[in-house]
């Protein structure tokens, strides 16, 4: 590969276009499967009379994609990313079809587990491909339209799940990937063409397990403390284990030759920042807002279908910044304004929908949510170009993968954590509110309502915390031409990239202290 990195292909705006829908395609499954199972779970559960186990339907599918993620960041770099991502999305369909024949719960959570191995690696690499197509400065206009996608994502996966699961049965919630699955490899296949310069290297299969074992431990061990709403030994016993093997991954990365998370890229202040911004951004979207369907099922009595369609205030506000700030980020150049703005805007929505009570009327619920699309669709694919942009080319995948990385570990554990908050406040209030209004739904309705406003009362601090770090990052103005030229992602800023690249590429990368 050339110092220069002048040899990212030049494609034409019809021709990223057609990319970006097959990338789209892979994007859209793999968080859409996030979602689009929770209201068939109840069904599937009744199916199978194993009420007990249905939040493991979930919760494999999370391990897997979650663990995976970053093995693919590495193995992309090492071995092409095209074909990587079209392995990921026939792991993804072989996954969806069993999970669709399933005859058992135990068979259906093995399968979801297969399905989360591929979405890893198809929501990692749609967005790494990204980078390796487009320049930096052009970057930012069309990796807006994935911030649609996730936000579009986790507003019609319960709608379109409801659907299948009141018309037809709740297999097709699987089954409908199939077609979409295919027609995106044949996309893929047929329009996207990547240079991939070979280069010796080996898997780090320790380092590949240590990770595997620890995040998977880590997640089960969260998850029943998330179930239990407490800190019993069981989780413990998951926990401990995951967090030794975690550390010892960090250990084996220091020394490995390969290493699947180079930890010097931690030195560079844009790729420790983003991260760390995701990891906590991602606590908030993922773990708070999870809850909100609920909301409007349980509480304002409304099917899935109709809370699914009143979460669209939110896909407003995300469709709305997503797209501009994108074509804003490509027009200046400059990004950290948007994290700025944005993470302050969430913050704000944040707080106020620790404001929501049993009464609170459809359109102020909308607005809340409008306002927290708003803070979303303003930073989070942000994140991603800003570290696509900092690190050398031989980093990109990895760099990719970290942040989603780190933004799916913290909804994991918040989603764990805050559904905790939920459950224990609900609890330990509904015995006052039985006394004031007696037995029977308004008294329970009050006590799930204080339950979600303390969720969101602990995840405003985190909001808060995304706001400061958002100051740290160092803003590297976008490039025109390629990623900068291998051998660095260890220094800070411009540095992060190699000493010296951009005067090798005659690209001057301007480092701006905010």
């Amino acid at each position: 590969m050339s110092a220069t990195e002048t040899d990212i292909p030049r494609y034409t705006h019809r021709q990223i276009m057609l990319i970006m829908s097959g990338l789209a395609v892979g994007l859209l499954l793999g968080s859409l499967d996030q979602t689009i199972v929770s209201t068939a779970l109840t069904r599937i559960s009744e199916d199978f009379h194993r009420t007990d186990l249905y939040s493991w339907v979930v919760t494999a599918y999370l391990l897997t994609s979650t663990a995976s993620t970053p093995l693919y960041g590495k193995i992309s770099d090492q071995f092409g990313r095209k074909r990587i991502f079209q392995a990921s999305i026939v792991i993804f369909l072989i996954g969806s079809a069993l999970s669709g024949l399933s005859q058992d719960m135990y068979q259906l959570i093995a399968f979801r587990a297969v399905q989360g191995i591929g979405a890893g690696g198809m929501m990692t690499l749609a967005i790494a491909i990204v980078g390796d197509v487009i320049a930096p400065r052009e970057r930012g206009r069309y990796q807006g339209y994935f911030g649609v996608i996730f936000a579009f994502s986790s507003v019609v996966g319960p709608l379109v799940g409801g659907f299948f699961v009141d018309q037809a049965s709740w297999r097709w919630v699987f089954y409908i990937n199939l077609p979409i699955g295919l027609a995106g490899l044949v996309l893929i296949n047929r329009v996207l063409q990547l240079d991939h310069h070979a280069r010796r290297a080996k898997i780090d299969v320790a380092g590949s397990l240590l990770l595997v074992g620890g995040v998977s431990l880590l997640l089960v061990g969260v998850q029943m403390a998330g179930a239990a709403a407490a800190m019993t030994m069981t989780a413990w016993a998951y926990m401990v284990p995951g967090l030794l093997l975690l550390a010892a991954f960090g250990w084996w990365e220091s020394r490995a030759a390969e290493p699947i998370i180079p930890l010097h890229l931690f030195r560079n202040r844009v790729f420790a920042v983003a991260n760390l911004l995701g990891f906590v951004s991602g606590t908030i979207m993922f773990g708070a807002l999870l809850f909100l369907p609920e909301y409007f099922q349980l509480v304002r009595g409304v099917s899935p279908t109709a809370s699914g369609l009143r979460m669209l205030a939110m896909l407003a506000g995300v469709l709305l910044t997503s797209i501009s700030s994108g074509r804003a980020v490509s027009r200046l150049g400059r990004y950290k304004v948007f994290v700025v703005v944005g993470t302050g805007i969430l913050a704000v929505g944040v707080a106020l929908m620790t404001r929501i009570q049993v009464s609170t009327g459809a359109w102020a619920l909308s607005g809340m949510l409008f306002v927290v699309g708003l803070g979303m669709g303003l930073f989070m694919q942000i994140l991603t170009l800003a570290v696509q942009n900092g690190v050398a080319r031989e980093y990109m995948g990895v760099g990719t993968a970290s942040v989603t990385f780190f933004r799916t570990l913290g909804g994991a554990i918040g989603a764990a954590v805050l559904g905790a908050v939920l459950l224990l406040n609900e609890r330990q209030s509904l015995p006052g509110y039985e006394r004031r209004y007696g037995a029977g739904l308004p008294a329970a309705h009050h006590a799930f309502v204080s339950g979600l406003d303390h969720t969101f009362e602990y995840a405003l601090p985190a909001a808060v915390v995304a706001f400061l770090l958002s100051f740290l990052i160092r803003e590297v103005r976008l490039r025109s031409s390629g990623p900068p030229a291998l051998g660095g992602g260890g220094g800070d800023a411009g540095a992060g990239a190699g000493a010296g690249a951009g005067a090798v590429s005659g690209v001057s990368l301007e480092a701006v202290i905010g």
